[in-house]
């Protein structure tokens, strides 16, 4: 699904530079190539503060303790996305609301938010999911309406823009209270190992979050806060910081392989392509489609034989996971969830894939469709 050797071939010499550099330094702990990759960073998504952790679960974690939120209090997001959204709600001991998405662009239904908020309704954390932004406008919109805090999970989305209707644009993670994202080496932006930041523009909440990844501790040894260790090394910052010079183009890169398997799927009447948030770009972390009539076991199947990696993201939507299982829920309230769950297939989606991959894949996957059709 992600050819990482290859992309790293290719800036190998730059990232040997700087890891022998940390290696002969051994500035291995919040070393200059940390602070240097957060400044650029923070030029990059022109925002006040980048606070580095050690992963995007935990940048949501943290980023929701920071709110200072009470057991019990409510957080909305999205039953269609990865675990750790709903993980570290739960962790915290408040409840997580799940809602259900739109059935075009997979993100969070903003109608659906507004009619789960009651009064214990402190938060909603949109997911930027596959790489596009949720409707940001009207999610803020409605926040704002209940006094409602927006923390923004653009683990998948980091690159994306969102243009509001003045004509001005914003980075996915940059347009809530805070926003978090994961740099696990899949992403768009991915380091080495595990990796994560959180955005703000408020200087309050980011001097806060630098306590709270440390342990609650602003003065050596002196905790105010309960906290978390939850740092991003120097030799992942260093690796980040090479590709985050490469990152629009690794994302042009992306957008060009989904242009191309659009093309070849049009015609397919079994295939429903992704489809694009009319304010947002779509850097295509993942290249998501619908299957309609079509046995998509059969199809993994066929695929498999000719060693295509295709995935299921997601196979269960989260108020069926048994860990999340909740009376408040049932089968049939998340209708779109669902049947997405049973319909999604992501087919391979990552910077180094040349035309001659492009055209083995959707040349087998149209086979594969057209044999599994019901």
């Amino acid at each position: 699904m992600v050819d990482l050797k290859s992309q790293y071939e290719k800036i190998k010499p730059e990232i040997d530079a700087q890891w022998e550099e940390i290696l002969d330094s051994c500035a291995f702990i919040n070393g200059p190539a940390v602070h240097r990759f957060q400044a650029n960073l923070e030029q990059y998504l022109h925002v006040k503060h980048v606070i580095p952790c050690g992963n995007g679960t935990e940048a949501i974690q943290v980023a929701l303790m920071a709110l200072g939120l009470q057991p019990g209090d409510e957080v909305i997001t999205t039953t269609f996305t990865f675990i750790a959204t709903a993980e570290v709600i739960a962790l915290l001991g408040l409840t997580p609301v799940l809602v259900d998405v739109n059935p075009d662009t997979f993100n969070i239904n903003v109608d659906a938010v507004e009619r789960a908020i009651t009064p214990k309704t402190k938060a909603v954390v949109p997911v930027h999911l596959f790489g596009q932004c949720a409707d940001m406008e009207r999610l803020l919109q409605v926040a704002e309406k209940y006094h409602l805090h927006v923390v923004e999970d653009a683990c998948q989305a980091l690159g994306a823009d969102y243009q509001f209707s003045d004509g001005h644009t914003q980075k996915a993670g940059t347009m809530g209270i805070m926003g978090c994202t994961s740099f696990f080496p899949s992403k768009n932006l991915g380091c080495y190992g595990d990796g994560g930041a959180i955005f703000t523009n408020d200087d309050q909440l980011a001097n806060k979050l630098r306590g709270i990844v440390n342990h609650g501790m602003f003065v050596r040894y002196y905790h105010d806060l309960v906290g978390v260790n939850s740092r991003l090394d120097s030799l992942q910052a260093a690796v980040l910081d090479v590709k985050l010079k490469r990152l629009n183009d690794y994302n042009v890169a992306r957008q060009s392989a989904a242009t191309y398997y659009n093309s070849q799927f049009a015609s397919c009447s079994k295939l429903v392509v992704p489809q694009k948030g009319k304010n947002t770009t779509h850097i295509f972390h993942q290249y998501t489609l619908r299957l309609q009539q079509v046995d998509r076991q059969k199809v993994m199947e066929y695929m498999a034989e000719k060693q295509i990696p295709c995935a299921i993201y997601y196979p269960v939507p989260l108020h069926m996971q048994k860990a999340y299982t909740s009376p408040r829920y049932g089968a049939g309230d998340f209708p779109v969830s669902e049947q997405l769950c049973k319909e999604v297939i992501s087919l391979p989606m990552h910077t180094e894939l040349d035309k001659e991959q492009l055209e083995y894949i959707t040349t087998n996957f149209l086979a594969a469709v057209e044999k599994a059709a019901l």
